[in-house]
């Protein structure tokens, strides 16, 4: 056998390449799942196969000795490409959106609920708000109407500095969204919440609580939400 360059650029020898001709490994893989997912290399989602797989020693092709096993991995039906099992902590396009309109909902009825007063200018600027955000059909009328009920609903505080239940609504909103946002998408958001405290006056305590509340469920340190609080405050 004559030499050659390898798949690497280097030079082999001809009896190395010879033996890698003779001996290998080769992967049998298994498939115990699938789904969908957010594919890195196809850039949006795509149906996927969860994989283990047994890798053999093989000689001339045929598989001799067992290797031990490998994976999971994820394999990309579109694509073919396989990714570490990890790849599925990634919410799909579709999800993401989902949590983000929720999302931007929740801090809506938490910021309304705390001014406690439902004026129409700051109906009117969390309906634009919630509507860019997914909910297409969304009216003042709505919000408001959530927002008493919110009120009446056992455990929920009206007007009143942030309640452990509406404390506990938007961690459960923003805790599982806040990693796959960058920090300007956090901040867009709190940002958002507070251009509706404002839309009626200056932040009342409760309506200030609220917001800080948001910051702390988006990750966003004290010092950041205080500067960008002033920030929404102070006109462009």
């Amino acid at each position: 056998m004559l030499p050659g360059w390898g798949r690497n650029g280097r030079f082999v020898r001809a009896g190395a390449m010879g033996v890698s001709r003779i001996l290998g490994t080769r992967t049998a893989w298994t498939t115990v799942g699938d789904g969908e997912f957010f594919c890195p290399g196809c850039g949006g989602d795509r149906n996927y196969q969860r994989l283990t797989g047994r890798r053999r020693f093989t000689c001339l092709g045929v598989p001799v000795m067992p290797r031990g096993e490998t994976g999971p991995v994820v394999e990309c039906a579109a694509c073919g490409d396989h990714y570490s099992a990890d790849v599925l902590d990634h919410p799909t396009t579709t999800r993401f959106s989902a949590m983000l309109r929720d999302a931007v909902h929740t801090v809506a009825l938490a910021v309304l609920a705390a001014g406690g007063t439902c004026a129409r200018t700051s109906l009117e600027t969390a309906a634009v708000a919630v509507r860019s955000a997914g909910f297409d059909d969304c009216t003042e009328e709505q919000l408001a109407a959530l927002v008493e009920a919110l009120a009446a609903d056992t455990g929920r505080i009206f007007g009143e500095p942030c309640g452990p239940g509406l404390s506990i609504e938007l961690h459960e909103a923003l805790d599982p969204l806040a990693p796959h946002l960058a920090p300007a998408g956090r901040e867009a958001i709190l940002l958002q919440g507070a251009r509706i405290a404002l839309a009626d006056g200056p932040y009342t305590p409760a309506e200030r609580e609220a917001l800080t509340t948001v910051g702390a469920a988006l990750t966003i340190c004290t010092d950041d939400v205080t500067r960008l609080l002033t920030a929404a405050r102070t006109p462009s």
